[in-house]
């Protein structure tokens, strides 16, 4: 996942205004306590950073697969 998908898919989620909040206010504990700007300037992947905003946001699983990609297959 690129910066530009990352972007893109919180703000597919969350709407753009309260996706901006979101990448600058939620604690994200499974990345050591960092909000998302912070684990993604520390160079966390872009992809790891939306997964645990979803496990932390509780985005159902059938939309973790982020904008731009394909949906992950149906079992």
């Amino acid at each position: 996942m690129r910066l530009s998908e990352f972007t893109q898919a919180v703000a597919d989620e969350f709407g753009a205004a309260y996706g901006q909040v979101v990448t600058r206010d939620l604690v994200l504990v499974d990345l050591g306590d960092r909000t998302p700007q912070q684990a993604l300037s520390a160079g966390i992947a872009p992809r790891d950073v939306w997964l645990a905003i979803c496990r932390t946001a509780d985005v159902p699983p059938e939309r973790w697969h982020g904008a731009g990609l394909p949906a992950a297959p149906r079992n």
